[in-house]
């Protein structure tokens, strides 16, 4: 690949270098990957022991002056406490079994991103190429009908054709030129569509589609089991999966709840007695046990939103199976029609329009045509090489996304970092 701001005045890119641009540098893209983060640190949180509660209070302390002595050998009661939540039914376990499918959920969007990411680029590279194509059309056309009318110019000057048609060459010229402008207009529109996907903002300009027309092989279609295996690893389909094995863990913390947590109590307790001048004989420890007691309310409303949760989730994984397998038939029936479409025009209507393009050149040379002939079988040719190549292009995009629409992975999402 070219470097950014090297010397050419041009930009050759392939669409593998277009795609891996766009992996590193999409705005779009980056954004989703902070959502990795974000997951990560909820796990962090989820997995967390929650932490012991430190108490220090005094009391019964007199405001009248007890005269001499340090504070410690004073009639002050001093509690110091340290009290720890236990949590029990496994709770903790379960926010965390929870939090890591989150994680697995986010990374499966991130990727499933990625997947949508490569075939958008591969539709702006193929309308850059198409544009840049249509553009040489273009300026092929302008050059050859601007040798027509100088040809046909001549040959009014010397009596051979009228006026009226050498006008009407003129007015095919002065489209051709406005057909050079419309396909340069064109060409800076696709390249700052791709260049939007890449998330470049410097060469736009430069930008040039180097790879030539693909040759796309058609695949079988996929049926049954083969079906269901590339509908299973989309990684779309795995975000679902996901979801609803978090939704599960959340369905179990919920049932969870019921389980009492305990927190225990462990205490200190100074208070000197009069007459005590170490300040030592009013020391003693303590322990306490803290319960709840579910006598008003036992988590029913937890339980209804995790099971609505789980609902929610199966239904999600239902719609992402069917949009799949939807996208995986429509990509398949769009590329064999296309690929029939080049097949024709390409194998017969070019083939015809060229023939029939040789001979209008032939019998114009010779006198056996007039101009007006000749510039109708221009147009024909000119109209049939543009559906060749849009054919070309729907070709293209119909390959791609049947790419993107089985594109599966088999990776398990990392937790850690």
């Amino acid at each position: 690949m070219q470097a950014l701001g090297a010397t050419d005045s041009s930009w050759p890119l392939s669409l593998a270098e277009a795609q891996s641009i766009a992996l590193e540098r999409n705005h779009d893209l980056q954004l989703a990957r902070t959502t990795i983060s974000s997951a990560r640190a909820n796990l962090e949180v989820a997995g967390a022991a929650p932490n012991p509660n430190l108490t220090v209070s005094s009391s019964s302390i007199s405001t009248a002056n007890k005269g001499g002595g340090g504070l410690w050998k004073r009639p002050i009661d001093t509690v110091l406490q340290i009290a720890q939540l236990i949590e029990r039914g496994g709770k903790r376990e379960l926010r965390r079994e929870g939090a890591e499918q989150q994680v697995r959920a986010v990374q499966s969007d991130v990727s499933d991103l990625g997947r949508q990411l490569r075939a958008l680029v591969a539709r702006a590279y193929i309308d850059l190429k198409l544009a840049q194509d249509k553009r040489s059309a273009a300026w092929d056309n302008q050059r050859l009908l601007d040798v027509v009318l100088s040809a046909a110019q001549i040959r009014k000057n010397a009596g051979d054709i009228a006026g009226a048609d050498v006008e009407r060459v003129r007015v095919d010229a002065l489209r051709a030129q406005n057909d050079v402008s419309v396909a340069e207009s064109e060409l800076a529109q696709a390249r700052r569509a791709l260049a939007l996907l890449l998330g470049i903002s410097e060469h736009i300009d430069q930008l040039v589609a180097s790879d030539a027309w693909p040759e796309p092989k058609i695949p079988q279609p996929l049926t049954g089991t083969s079906l269901d295996e590339v509908i299973s690893r989309r990684p779309d389909v795995r975000a679902a999966v996901s979801r609803i094995a978090a939704a599960d863990a959340g369905g179990r913390l919920a049932q969870a709840l019921r389980t009492r947590d305990v927190t225990v109590g462990m205490q200190y307790e100074h208070f000197p007695q009069p007459g005590d001048a170490n300040g030592g004989n009013g020391n003693s420890v303590g322990f306490s046990v803290q319960m709840p007691l579910f006598t008003r309310y036992y988590f029913q409303g937890e339980i209804l939103a995790a099971e609505a949760g789980r609902t929610s989730a199966q239904q999600a994984l239902l719609r992402a199976r069917a949009v799949a397998e939807s996208e995986i038939g429509s990509a398949w029936s769009a590329l064999t029609a296309a690929a029939e479409r080049v097949r024709r025009n390409r194998d017969e209507l070019l083939v015809a329009a060229e023939k029939a393009a040789d001979a209008a050149e032939y019998a114009y040379r010779n006198g056996a045509v007039g101009v007006m002939d000749l510039l109708d079988v221009r147009r024909t040719l000119r109209a049939t090489r543009l559906d060749a190549l849009a054919a070309q292009v729907e070709l293209s995009k119909a390959w791609h996304a049947w790419k993107a629409a089985t594109e599966a992975t088999m990776d398990t999402p990392e937790i850690s970092q």
